[in-house]
């Protein structure tokens, strides 16, 4: 990071908020401004149709602060987060919503949290201003998400969170993965803590939020969790998997074998015979799918490069406060 970075970088992902642009900009600018610490706002269209960008493009022109990238169609939120991240320039990313129903305002208390020796703050809705459809199912998905990923969380489903930058850089999301970014860094060692924050209802625009991205997200749970657990060693679980359907094949088979020559039994007729020979062959696949899954593995991360482990990055100590200058004897 070059010394003429800004110290904060906000990415906020916006689809069809013109109604939202101009007040979510002074809000923002209002929150920020008074902490003293340099930022910049990276504004991502996720394809707006309502002539959103043009808004944004606007406040460009007259907010050196103000960053807009365009995506060329509606990629999802996933997408533009990871555009943000791709551009940011902050020592500190901050990631929130476009459509004020998370306030601005808790955006300097989750970055003051981070000074903890933390590596993320995730904001947490304790008093969630949304109907029951949506808190519902949210309710059930992020106790789902704690449990599956070891991760836990009050509130997986609330975008604004405070990460340092060296936590980002190694974000790869796809799917409706941004969700699960405290999972998804889980392997790299990150300190999480949670902070309640104030939720607001929607006042403007229409919700982008549908029961068909609920399955979505289910979807993306198996794959995180696949990640976390066996993405750098899959023959251990195909491994596990094959050894146990062919054992047990194996026992079927030694059996039926006993039984037809030393009792002299018919054993062709016998539907055990189908499920020995089954298990033998789900077995010996499910052992070749982990064999290549590993070789898959071990070819990406020598190819990209990608790291097996990650070095804790030291922390800045902070300034140590001015002296009180002594008070002259009258």
């Amino acid at each position: 990071m070059s010394s003429g970075d800004p110290f904060l970088s906000v990415v906020i992902p916006l689809y069809n908020e013109r109604d939202n642009v101009e007040e979510l900009h002074r809000q923002l600018r209002a929150a920020l401004e008074p902490a003293g610490r340099s930022f910049e706002l990276l504004l991502v269209d996720d394809g707006s149709t309502d002539g959103t960008p043009a808004l944004l493009r606007a406040l460009q022109e007259r907010d050196p602060a103000v960053r807009v990238l365009e995506l060329r169609r509606n990629f999802g939120q996933t997408a533009a987060f990871s555009a943000g991240f791709d551009h940011a320039r902050g020592e500190v990313v901050v990631t929130s919503d476009g459509d004020l129903q998370n306030d601005p305002a808790d955006i300097p208390r989750l970055v003051a949290k981070l000074d903890d020796e933390l590596d993320m703050v995730c904001g947490w809705r304790q008093h969630r201003r949304d109907p029951p459809s949506k808190r519902i199912p949210s309710w059930f998905a992020n106790r789902l998400i704690s449990w599956s990923t070891g991760v836990t969380l009050h509130d997986y489903g609330c975008s604004l969170k405070a990460i340092r930058r060296e936590v980002v850089e190694n974000l790869r999301l796809y799917g409706e993965m941004h969700r699960f970014i405290p999972a998804v860094a889980s392997w790299m060692g990150v300190s999480v803590a949670e902070l309640p924050v104030n939720h607001r209802p929607r006042t403007r625009g229409k919700s982008k939020y549908g029961i068909g991205r609920t399955f979505r997200v289910l979807i993306d749970l198996f794959t995180v969790k696949f990640l976390l657990a066996y993405g750098t060693r899959p023959a251990h679980l195909f491994g596990v998997m094959g050894l146990s359907a062919g054992g047990i094949g194996f026992l079927i088979l030694l059996y039926l074998s006993y039984v037809k020559l030393a009792l002299d039994e018919a054993i062709g007729d016998r539907p055990l015979l189908m499920l020995g020979v089954l298990l033998l062959l789900i077995g010996v696949l499910l052992v070749n799918f982990g064999l290549l899954g590993e070789l898959l593995v071990r070819t990406y991360h020598e190819s990209q490069g990608k790291p097996i482990y990650m070095l804790k990055k030291p922390r800045r100590a902070a300034a140590a406060p001015e002296p009180e200058p002594a008070l002259r004897a009258r």
